[in-house]
C-alpha cells in the first residue's frame, strides 16, 4: 500500500465528516468520488488546503476531491478507513467484457493464487526424484514416504485451496466455501466410496460413489453455485440470525447438491476431459506443444494464457503429468529470452540495449512480459524469431512425448519439474528442445537484425515527422477531430485550473479517439472514458473523453487497446457514442493534457479552430 498518502487519507475522511457520513466512494481518473449523508458536515475550505489535494467540487449528487495522478494511491489509503467494501464492488463502475473475457478473467483469479503452492509441491516433487535417480533414498524408505506426503498434501486437498480462492473470486464467504470441499474429502466419504454400497439421502437421494481427491472440475461447479445460494441466504434471512442460520443451511444445501448432483457432473467432465488428454497423447502430442510454443507471446498480449494454463493442472490432476502447457511455454520463454539477448548484443541504442539485457535475463527465469513488450513487440522481427523458434522446439518436446510432473514457473529452474518416472530422460528431451528453439530464434534473431537494426539506426535521423514526429519534436497529434480551444476555457473546472497539467479541450464532432503519440498505454480506467499514455519522449499524457461521464459506468463507451499495449500514432484507442453522451446529460468535451508538464520547458498548442485527428496539436520543449 502507498503509506505515504496515509496522512491525506485520514485526513479527507476526517475533513470529509467521518466514516459514518459517507454512503459510497469511488475514484476516477483524476479524483476521489463521495456519496454523502450530509454534504454540509464536508469541510470543503479544509480539504482544499491539504497537501496533496488539488481542488473539491460538488457535482451530480458527488463531492469530489480532485488528487490527479496519484489518485488510485489516495484511494488505497481511503478505503480501509470507511465501511463500504461490501458494496463497492457494486457502487464503483466496472469494466465491460465479453463472455471469453468474464471466463478467462475467472479462470486466472481462481488458479493465480494457488500457483505458488503449486510450485513449491513440484520442486519438492523433483527433489524427492533427483534424490531416486541418484541412489540417495529408497522408494520403500520412510524418507521417501515423508517427502511424498509433503508434496501430495497439496495435490490431494487442491479442491479445498481452489474452494477457497473461487470463493474470494465470486465474492462468497471462502470458509464456508473450503467447508464445503471438506466434506467432499472427508476420510469417512472415502470409506463409503471404497466399500463400494449405494448411499441414500433420508433413503431418497441418492449419492454417487466418486472420489474427489485431486480433482478440479467438480468444486469448481459445487463453488459456483453455492455463491448463489450463499448470497440468496444472505439476503432473505434477518441479520440478527444471519451467523447461525446461513452457514448451517448453506452446507445442508450444498452437501446435498455437491454428493448428489454437482460433484457427480463434475467428475464426469473431469473424466471426459481425462480421455481428450489421453488422445492427444497418443495420437497428436506435438500439437499443444507445438501451438503453445510457437503461439504463447500472443496468448500473453490478449491475456489468453491465464484460461489456457490451468489446462495443465487439470491434466496434471487427472494423469499425472501436464505436456499441454509446460513444455511448450518453457520453450516460447526461452526463445523470447534469446530473442531479447540477441537484440542487446545487436543494436548500438543504449536505451534498447539495457532494456534487452535485464528482460532477457528475466525471461530466462520464466517472466517474459519486460522483454514482449519492451523490445520484441515494438521491434516485431525478434517476436518473429521467438515464436518460429519456439514452435520447432516445442514440435521436439511433443514428438518426444515430454512432459512435466509437477507444476511450476517457465523459467530455467523448471527443468527440474521434467524429472519423474525414475528416469531423467524428460529432462534430456526439455533441454534440447529449449536448445533447438534457442538455436533457431538466435539464427532468425541474428540474420533480421542484420536488416532491421541497421535500417532503424542509419535510417533514424531521415524518418518523416509523420512517422515519429514526437521523437523529434516532443509534438503531439490531435486524438479526435473538432474544435479546439485553450485549456482554460475547459468546461470542467478542474482541467480549466492547469491543476492537471497544461494542454486543450476539444469539443468532438466524432466519437474515435486515435493515439496523440507513440508509446505505452499506462492507464486506462474501468469505465474508458479516460486513458493514459507515456510516449516514447517521457510525455505522460491524459486523454479525458467527457465531463463527469465516470458516472456512465462505460456505458456508450469501447476501447481497443488495453494497459500496457504498445500504440502509434493514429491507432485507435477508445470509441464513444457523442450524441448517446449529450443526451444522457454529459458534455462530451474532450481535454488532452500532459500531466507531468513540469518536466517540459514548455507546452505549447500549435492547433486553432476545426482540426482533424491526426493534426498537430501539441509541442512539448525539453
Amino acid at each position: 500500500m502507498s503509506k505515504q498518502y496515509v496522512t491525506l487519507a485520514k485526513d479527507i475522511v476526517r475533513l470529509v465528516g467521518g466514516k459514518e457520513n459517507v454512503t459510497n466512494a469511488f475514484h476516477c481518473q483524476t479524483r476521489v468520488r463521495f456519496s454523502l449523508t450530509d454534504e454540509a458536515k464536508a469541510d470543503q475550505a479544509a480539504i482544499e488546503k491539504l497537501d496533496g489535494v488539488i481542488s473539491v467540487l460538488r457535482s451530480g449528487g458527488q463531492f469530489q476531491v480532485v488528487i490527479g495522478p496519484q489518485v488510485a494511491d489516495v484511494y488505497e489509503e481511503i478505503e480501509p478507513l470507511l465501511d463500504i467494501k461490501a458494496s463497492d464492488a457494486d457502487a464503483a463502475p466496472a469494466e465491460k467484457k465479453g463472455v471469453f473475457e468474464v471466463i478467462v478473467d475467472f479462470i486466472s483469479g481462481t488458479f493465480q493464487p494457488i500457483i505458488p503452492a503449486l510450485s513449491g509441491a513440484g520442486m519438492v516433487k523433483a527433489v524427492m526424484a533427483l534424490l531416486v535417480v541418484f541412489n540417495l533414498i529408497d522408494k520403500t524408505s520412510q524418507t521417501y514416504y515423508m517427502l511424498n506426503l509433503f508434496s501430495d498434501g497439496v495435490f490431494y486437498f487442491l479442491p479445498i485451496l481452489l474452494a477457497f480462492c473461487e470463493a474470494q473470486k465470486l465474492k462468497c464467504n471462502p470458509i464456508l466455501a473450503a467447508g464445503v470441499a471438506a466434506m467432499m474429502l472427508h476420510p469417512n466419504w472415502s470409506a463409503l466410496v471404497t466399500a463400494g454400497d449405494p448411499v441414500n439421502f433420508f433413503g431418497v437421494i441418492p449419492f454417487t460413489l466418486a472420489s474427489y481427491g485431486s480433482s478440479v472440475i467438480p468444486i469448481i461447479l459445487v463453488i459456483f453455485v453455492q455463491s448463489y445460494v450463499e448470497k440468496f441466504l444472505n439476503k432473505h434471512i434477518a441479520k440478527s440470525v444471519n451467523l447461525v442460520f446461513v452457514p448451517m443451511i448453506t452446507f445442508i444445501v450444498m452437501g446435498t447438491l455437491a454428493f448428489s448432483v454437482l460433484g457427480p457432473l463434475g467428475y464426469l467432465a473431469g473424466k471426459a476431459l481425462a480421455s481428450v488428454f489421453t488422445f492427444l497423447a497418443e495420437n497428436a502430442a506435438w500439437a499443444p506443444a507445438v501451438l503453445i510454443g510457437g503461439l504463447c507471446p500472443v496468448m500473453v498480449m490478449f491475456g489468453l494464457h491465464n484460461g489456457i494454463a490451468p489446462l495443465g493442472v487439470m491434466q496434471m490432476s487427472q494423469l499425472g503429468y501436464d505436456s499441454i502447457w509446460g513444455p511448450g511455454n518453457i520453450v516460447s520463454n526461452m526463445c523470447q529470452a534469446t530473442a531479447g539477448l540477441v537484440v542487446a548484443l545487436r543494436t548500438k541504442d543504449p536505451r534498447i540495449k539495457q532494456t534487452a539485457g535485464s528482460g532477457s535475463i528475466t525471461a530466462f527465469m520464466g517472466i517474459t512480459e519486460p522483454i514482449l513488450y519492451g523490445v520484441n513487440l515494438p521491434k516485431k522481427y525478434p517476436l518473429v524469431a521467438a515464436m518460429i523458434g519456439g514452435a520447432a522446439g516445442g514440435l521436439y518436446a511433443g514428438l518426444t512425448h515430454t512432459h512435466r510432473f509437477a507444476t511450476g514457473s517457465g523459467g530455467l529452474p523448471a527443468i527440474l519439474l521434467y524429472i519423474g518416472d525414475d528416469t531423467l530422460q524428460y529432462m534430456i528431451n526439455i533441454i534440447i528442445a529449449m536448445v533447438i528453439g534457442c538455436a533457431i530464434t538466435a539464427a532468425l534473431t541474428f540474420f533480421l537484425s542484420l536488416r532491421y537494426e541497421g535500417k532503424d539506426e542509419t535510417e533514424a535521423s531521415d524518418q518523416k515527422a509523420d512517422v515519429l514526429p514526437e521523437a523529434k519534436s516532443g509534438r503531439l497529434m490531435a486524438p479526435v477531430s473538432g474544435t479546439v480551444m485553450p485549456i482554460d476555457q475547459s468546461a470542467d473546472p478542474v482541467f480549466a485550473s492547469k491543476a492537471l497539467g497544461e494542454g486543450v479541450a476539444i469539443d468532438p464532432t466524432d466519437g474515435v479517439v486515435i493515439s496523440p503519440c507513440n508509446g505505452s498505454v499506462t492507464a486506462l480506467f474501468p469505465t474508458l472514458h479516460a486513458i493514459g499514455i507515456t510516449s516514447d519522449n517521457g510525455a505522460e499524457v491524459m486523454v479525458h473523453i467527457g465531463i463527469n461521464t465516470v458516472e456512465l459506468k462505460g456505458k456508450y463507451f469501447s476501447a481497443s487497446v488495453k494497459v500496457g499495449d504498445k500504440v502509434r500514432i493514429g491507432q485507435k484507442l477508445v470509441t464513444f457514442d457523442k450524441d448517446k453522451v449529450a443526451e444522457a446529460g454529459y458534455n462530451p468535451q474532450t481535454m488532452v493534457v500532459v500531466t507531468n508538464s513540469p518536466s517540459f520547458k514548455s507546452v505549447t498548442s500549435v492547433a486553432t479552430g476545426a482540426m482533424t485527428s491526426g493534426d498537430a496539436l501539441l509541442d512539448l520543449e525539453a
